[in-house]
């Protein structure tokens, strides 16, 4: 069978398989092997896109807390 590879991060540590596999580098792993002996490639890892940033009501939220709350713990009332 052949596979699709893609690195599953920039340090090269373990490669991703089409078919949901993630293999560790380690030439004692079966997948591994099998991907060397291959001379299939892996596609390059590309990062997930950053979070976007959380507001402070978001943030607030998060912690479990309100503005009132949040008030009355910095005695801002």
């Amino acid at each position: 069978m052949t596979y699709t590879y893609t690195w599953a991060d920039a340090e090269q540590s373990a490669l991703l398989r089409d078919d949901g596999a993630s293999i560790p580098t380690d030439p004692a792993n079966r997948d591994y092997a099998e991907f060397l002996a291959s001379n299939e490639t892996a596609a390059d890892y590309v990062a997930p896109p950053a979070p976007p940033a959380l507001t402070a009501e978001q943030k607030l939220e998060a912690a479990g807390l309100t503005v009132t709350e949040l008030r009355e713990l910095l005695n801002l009332n």
